[in-house]
């Protein structure tokens, strides 16, 4: 049991070692920032859809307490 356990854990090692293809610090860095803009534009959008049903939840209930 011992000897397939660490068998898998130098496979492991030896894929990310000298199989995987790292992205390098431009490419880190630019997927980044895409991910920072992409987060703040759809909480823009879930913010105004947000403003808008809570404007015409209030709109609804207040007809009815008047």
């Amino acid at each position: 049991m011992f000897k397939k356990l660490i068998s898998y854990f130098k496979d492991s090692y030896n894929e990310m070692v000298n199989h995987v293809t790292w992205a390098s610090y431009a490419e880190l860095q630019s997927s980044s920032v895409l991910v920072l803009v992409a987060s703040l534009i759809l909480t823009v959008v879930i913010w105004v859809m947000d403003l808008g049903f809570n404007g015409s939840l209030n709109a609804f209930y207040s007809s009815f307490g008047n």
